[in-house]
């Protein structure tokens, strides 16, 4: 018994020292791990040690891997940005920001466009806006604030349960809706070049099954602005030229204050009611001098003239949404109902004086003001259907109307008596109306490696025009399907194959219809066409994917087809005044290799890389200008973001859009280049610096050249803005199961 009980002892104590060195070789294995990871440039966090164990014996050294989600998130039908680590996003505007998204960029004057094509349908959370849409779209991209936007989804092949507006895809801009429980929010200010500046904050509060949130701010904007023209037309004998020249300096002052209120309530977790009200306000100072001139062709200078404008151009705009979320449990499946209307009014008036150098003609005043309204009211109801495991129905209804009222009130103004009289050629009144019906249905199924999603839209789409001013009025209506289609296939754990194709509308923007004649930036004069057709596109995709780690490859070759697609024609009117126009291209096509790549050069610095290597043709010979001309170019972007240490980020970001061709010519190259810094001064505070437009490369150039005239037109922003601010959080703890109270038919 004795020598049995000794025994025992002696393999306990064999067992321990077993398990003890067990135990360390386990911990050498992963402090080998955490080296190696290192070197890789993927690093794990270390935890630290409890005080309470670390001495205690056979205790483990714990180590843990921190693997941050990917900044890009690859879905069947999307792919989806999270933006909220940019630097550029804390101070910056959405147009800031959308710039650094590959596929997308954005123009001096804020127009976006996806692989080269401006016609883009842009929504947020969902829903188009009428701040986004207009002539003022862009002017107001570049002046909503980007803090509290989440993530940006792009859309190439949208799926059907998204408006088929839009040839080139979708943007969708997601604003945050996640908040922590109780009282959270954060407060940030920052003063920028030039007199910018902006402030402001939001708060959240949730208890329960109560969500409320308010955003606050105030931004101050300020932006220089050259526009440029030299137009040289055939005069009599051979070589001789007329040279008219036009140059303008503008300078607008924007003050936009901006408030927001949202809620959510969840009855339980199969039900949900959500709202929100937004309201801005853009508008401030806008004056320019100009200076024009025309040359003969001996080089003698036949005529100057100055002008000076001076006014205000304030836009007031609303934004309400009501939504309503079921998941009717099981095989039931879930349904959604959302109602949404967004308007913008604005309203401007601006004083001009001209002066007649040469030949001397005196000083003669005017005024000008413009009208501009839009509202659009919107309703949808979506179904979602799961039949078995991985596949998924999806139906659902909208209906929506857009109304848009154009106004333009000119007149003389006697020097003397300061009298003012109606100028009919400046005065006009626009009215357009448009109501789309549509349905849509898709299947989703899943099938071991193999995922496909497949669907249908039909719109239905009614218009009517009057010009009031004339009195007339005339109405049309017009019926499209447009299929889609994606397959995923999954190569390997790690890369995946992708197909996508989806056929798509441009309608003209209500504007565009206008045929009045506008003489805002005499002597550019610009003009609408009323004769104006829907552009249609097919766009086919094939992408690989690869995906590991932190690293990330997307290789993806496309080909768009475009009919009817709408461009701008210029025509020499002569004395120096020039008129361009929409009008419908019969074809242009685009080929081209979206190449995208991310990933970790060291533990601290990661990278990302995208190129759009494009092929463009357009064949313009119906317009009166030489048939199919095409053009090769490559958009690219750089990000760099380094991580000095754990309190210190910075970012360098390089973008490229390259030339791009026009009926009549082509419009240049532009580069960009922005900084940005960001330190944490503690816990809960954060202080940010960034540059944008480092060089002030936002310069678009049009260079046109027909039998009939040669020309230079150019747009420039002196682009490049500092900002220098602070981000305070507070508040906000964590939840244990955060409740989902938004309802995305499209995913």
């Amino acid at each position: 018994m004795d020598d049995l009980d000794g025994g025992r002892a002696v393999a306990a104590k064999t067992t321990k020292g077993n398990g003890e060195t067990a135990n360390r070789l386990r911990a050498a294995r992963r402090r080998l791990r955490f080296a190696l990871l290192a070197l890789l440039g993927a690093a794990p966090a270390a935890r630290p040690a409890d005080p309470a164990t670390a001495n205690a014996p056979g205790a483990l050294e714990t180590i843990v891997v921190a693997a941050p989600k990917l900044a890009v998130e690859n879905r069947i039908d999307r792919k989806v940005y999270n933006v909220t680590a940019d630097v550029q996003s804390t101070f910056g505007s959405l147009g800031d920001i959308l710039n650094a998204i590959p596929s997308i960029d954005v123009d001096p004057d804020g127009i976006v466009s996806l692989r080269g094509d401006s016609n883009v349908l842009v929504l947020i959370d969902g829903k188009p806006s009428t701040q986004l849409s207009g002539s003022a779209a862009g002017d107001n991209l570049q002046s909503i604030a980007a803090a509290d936007i989440e993530r940006i989804e792009v859309m190439t092949t949208p799926p059907a349960q998204f408006k088929a507006e839009g040839a080139a895809g979708v943007i969708n801009i997601i604003t945050r809706k996640r908040r922590p429980q109780g009282v959270a929010g954060s407060l940030q200010a920052s003063a920028g070049s030039h007199g910018r500046f902006n402030f402001g904050g939001n708060s959240s509060y949730a208890s329960g099954p109560l969500t409320l949130a308010l955003t606050a701010g105030f931004r101050h904007d300020y932006r220089d602005r050259l526009l440029q023209s030299d137009v040289r037309t055939p005069n009599g004998g051979a070589g001789s030229t007329v040279d008219s020249a036009s140059v303008l300096r503008e300078q607008i002052h924007r003050q936009v204050p901006a408030l927001g209120l949202s809620s959510q309530y969840a009855w339980d977790e199969n039900q949900s009611l959500r709202a929100s009200v937004d309201w801005s306000e853009r508008g401030g100072l806008r004056s320019y001098a100009q200076r024009n001139d025309g040359t003969a062709a001996d080089g003698a200078l036949e005529s100057l003239a100055q002008r000076s404008s001076r006014g205000h151009d304030p836009e007031f705009s609303h934004d309400e949404k009501l939504g309503y979320t079921r998941d009717l449990g099981g095989r039931d499946g879930k349904i959604a109902v959302n109602l949404h209307r967004s308007t913008s009014e604005q309203l401007e008036h601006y004083d001009y004086a001209d002066d007649g150098l040469l030949p001397p003609t005196g000083t003669a005043l005017s005024s000008l003001t413009l009208l501009e309204n839009q509202a659009e009211t919107d309703v949808g109801v979506d179904y979602a259907l799961p039949l078995r495991e991985s596949h998924t129905l999806k139906l659902g209804y909208a209906f929506e109307q857009d109304a848009s009222r154009y106004g333009n009130f000119g007149a003389t103004i006697d020097p003397l008596t300061r009298l003012a009289a109606v100028e009919p050629t400046l005065t006009h009144d626009f009215a357009y109306r448009q109501q789309i019906d549509a349905a849509y249905a898709s299947y989703q199924a899943g099938s071991g490696a193999w995922n496909a999603l497949a669907g249908a839209r039909a719109e239905l789409t009614r218009t009517a025009a009057d010009q009031l001013t004339e009195g007339t009025t005339s109405s049309g209506s017009y019926f499209g399907l447009f299929p889609s289609l994606h397959v995923d296939r999954s190569l390997s754990a790690v890369s995946t194959l992708s197909l996508g194709a989806s056929r798509r509308i441009s309608r003209p923007d209500p504007g565009n219809l206008d045929p009045y004649v506008d003489h805002e930036y005499t002597p550019n004069l610009r003009a609408g066409n009323a004769a104006l057709q829907p552009q249609y596109t097919q766009s086919y995709e094939l992408g690989y994917g690869y995906e590991r780690d932190r690293s990330t490859l997307q290789v993806t070759g496309y080909y768009r087809r475009n009919r009817d697609s709408v461009t701008d024609l210029t025509q020499y009117l002569g004395n120096g005044l020039s008129l361009t126009t929409k009008v419908n291209l019969p074809r242009n096509d685009a080929t081209g290799i979206e190449i995208t790549a991310s990933g970790n050069a060291t533990a601290a610095v990661t990278c990302s890389l995208s190129s759009n290597l494009f092929h463009s043709q357009i064949d313009a010979s119906a317009l009166g200008t030489p048939g199919l001309r095409s053009t090769n170019g490559i958009n690219a972007k750089f990000k760099l973001d380094y991580r000095a240490t754990a309190a210190d980020t910075a970012q360098l970001l390089l973008t490229r859009t390259d030339k791009r061709l026009t009926p009549q010519g082509y419009v240049s190259a532009i580069d960009v280049v922005s900084l940005g810094y960001k330190h944490r001064l503690r816990r809960d505070m954060t202080a940010v610096a960034t540059v944008s437009d480092l060089f002030n490369g936002q310069r678009t150039e049009r260079l046109e050249s027909t039998p009939a005239f040669s020309g230079d037109y150019l747009r420039a922003v002196q682009g490049r803005v500092v900002y220098v601010g602070v981000v305070y959080t507070f508040g906000g703890t964590s939840k244990g199961k955060e409740a989902k109270l938004e309802y995305d038919p499209a995913d």
